[in-house]
């Protein structure tokens, strides 16, 4: 149990509160003005030891700045280009905002303050993205839900705040005809044509090796990415972690034959003009990248490369797959996220519902009639 003392200052008498923390180790707290807030200090202690909710006082003086890198360098799961951004976060929005804080001095209030100023700007900062917005957010709660998990603090005061909304851009979906006179005005045809065909993201499609083409079942297995993070390639699994076979069409096998002419089992099948990776092109206009040339002559509406995921699936839908067809051939992670991306793709399956169900009711009428008869 605690023990109390008084002990006398120039400023006169005050008390100290002795107590054993959790591991038995004794330890006290000074400078209480009355015996009566000693003695409720000293209750809540030994409250807090029975429920397990005991926290150090010290543990919670650790600051932002000093949490924050330590889990960073935590974050070894994260792949390259995922890595990049929450650092930036990190060092642009979190530390300068919240570096000097003591994680038991966070409050909930501040924290929706925070992201509020983020999102509406100041005099001093523009309004941010509701994507960076959230990162900046992510990263905070994080940090925090550690210090709830080393006992530093009870809660994390970062939970429960509204955050801004992400606006879904709407997909652009290009016709068969569109497809090829893009491919047709393109440096690299095939390659755009792959895109549109197979749903591979970029850096799956530049990263291709000769071996990864399997011509007698037209398959292309996506085993590499090869992502740009800040001006370096950084080669590593696809996302997702997860290695999938892609079909593709029997017109396209020529053209890929022809990309793989000459070329050894671990070349590129799309490399750049030095034989490296291919980078990723620059889509604005006015910089003049290839493929944003090839959208401007052909007259197509403007698009990313990465546009083209979304006319691979509205194809394969077209063509009669299901979700969990669409879902691989994409490489989601479930087929759950493929039915929140593309949603709209699957309105004719809710029409068939629709028909099914007022197919079923004209049985049950029909049935009804010659039940009476």
């Amino acid at each position: 149990m605690a023990t109390i003392e008084a002990y006398e200052t120039t400023a006169g008498r005050r008390y100290r509160v002795r107590y054993r923390r959790p591991d038995r180790k004794q330890t006290d707290k000074r400078g209480f003005r009355t015996k009566r807030d000693a003695e409720a200090f000293a209750a809540s202690v030994e409250v807090s030891k029975l429920k397990g909710e005991y926290i150090e006082a010290s543990a919670g003086r650790a600051t932002i700045a000093q949490l924050g890198p330590e889990w960073l360098t935590r974050q070894t799961h994260l792949k390259p280009s995922s890595y990049r951004p929450v650092e930036a976060a990190l060092r642009n929005h979190v530390l300068p905002a919240w570096g000097g804080v003591a994680v038991s001095e966070v409050r909930k209030t501040a924290v929706q303050q925070w992201i509020a100023g983020m999102t509406t700007g100041d005099g001093e900062r523009k309004p941010k993205s509701a994507t960076v917005v959230i990162r900046a957010y992510g990263v905070l709660a994080a940090v925090l839900d550690d210090a709830v998990d080393d006992r530093r603090i009870l809660s994390n005061p970062a939970r429960g705040v509204d955050l801004p909304r992400k606006g879904k851009r709407a997909h652009v979906y290009l016709s068969h005809e569109q497809v090829h006179a893009l491919a047709a005005e393109a440096k690299h045809g095939t390659l755009v044509l792959v895109l549109a065909y197979c749903g591979l993201r970029w850096g799956e499609a530049v990263g291709l090796r000769v071996r990864h083409l399997d011509m007698l079942k037209r398959r292309i297995n996506v085993e590499e990415n090869a992502v740009d993070v800040g001006g370096r390639i950084a080669v590593g699994t696809p996302k997702n972690h997860k290695r999938r076979a892609v079909p593709f069409p029997r017109f396209l096998a020529e053209r890929l034959a022809v990309q793989c002419e000459g070329k050894g089992r671990d070349d590129l099948v799309f490399p750049g003009e030095d034989g490296g990776y291919l980078r990723a092109t620059r889509v604005q206009e006015d910089r003049g990248g290839w493929f944003s040339g090839a959208v401007r002559r052909s007259g197509v509406p403007r698009i990313t490369p990465h546009d083209l995921r979304h006319t691979a699936a509205s194809f394969a839908v077209s063509a009669g797959a299901n979700v969990k067809a669409v879902q691989r051939m994409l490489g989601h992670s479930s087929a759950a996220m493929t039915l929140d991306i593309y949603a709209d793709l699957f309105d004719e399956d809710l029409n068939a519902v629709s028909d099914a169900l007022d197919h079923a009711v004209s049985l049950a009428s029909v049935g009804k009639m010659w039940a009476r008869a």
